[in-house]
């Protein structure tokens, strides 16, 4: 089930992922064929491995029990899915590309310049999943004075398509959190759609359906309660508060 719940930033809505799914894959059937030995993130028309994911539009995302995952819907910066494990969290977007050409060098080119205006530091380095970059960046933009976090970039390039994901916490700098998390990247499956989409703009991103209808009967439910409690309170032939005047 996913619950919805406002964050700490007035203008984005969290929804957790709490329930495991069943084990029938969600969304979309696999295709035939033997999936690529070095993993994913998968184009949903290649082969992938099967396994229980939560159809988030663009995006189906591998669920179990040791992480957790959150759809993060912000009016200013887009959506994006988190995995969570312990201490540390990966942010996943999924963005349109050309049908020629790779997008994640752009990407990366473009984040190590925002590093470096927030005042911080990145290099890149070979990874899991090719070139990635790794940065020091301040707890407050702008501000190393409050303290310096290491971060992690990754990118993938797919068939019009690229994934990014943003590693925080110990899973930055390697280690067992950071294997686990880069398995659910791994076994993301992206649902680009035959639809034109401008390159770089963010694939879109939704509730699965059945969360969408428990928004909707909770939203009905909270509105009849409160239309109810307004005919209580207008109610003529309730009796209100009675006063005595002693002269």
């Amino acid at each position: 089930m996913f619950r919805r719940r406002r964050s700490a930033d007035a203008d984005r809505d969290e929804l957790d992922y709490d329930e495991p799914f069943d084990d029938e894959l969600v969304g979309q059937d696999q295709p035939a064929g033997t999936p690529r030995a070095d993993g994913g993130p998968w184009d949903v028309g290649e082969p992938f491995p099967r396994r229980p994911r939560a159809d988030l539009g663009s995006l189906l995302v591998p669920v179990g029990p040791e992480h957790e995952i959150e759809l993060v819907m912000a009016d200013q910066r887009g959506a994006w899915v988190t995995a969570r494990y312990r201490e540390s969290q990966v942010q996943i977007q999924a963005f349109a590309a050309p049908r020629r050409g790779a997008l994640w060098d752009d990407l990366r080119a473009e984040i190590a310049a925002e590093v470096e205006a927030a005042a911080g530091r990145g290099q890149e380095s070979h990874g899991a999943f090719g070139i990635e970059l790794l940065a020091e960046v301040p707890l407050e933009h702008g501000q190393p004075g409050s303290g310096m976090q290491l971060v992690r970039f990754v990118g993938v390039d797919g068939p019009r398509w690229c994934v990014r994901g943003l590693f925080t916490g110990p899973a930055a700098g390697g280690g067992e959190q950071a294997d686990l998390l880069d398995d659910v990247l791994r076994d993301v499956v992206v649902v680009r759609g035959e639809h034109p989409v401008p390159p770089r703009e963010i694939l879109e991103l939704r509730p699965p359906p059945e969360a969408l209808q428990a928004f909707e009967a909770q939203a009905a439910a909270a509105e009849e309660e409160e239309e109810n409690r307004f005919r209580r309170d207008l109610n003529p032939f309730e009796r209100g508060p009675e006063f005595t005047e002693t002269r």
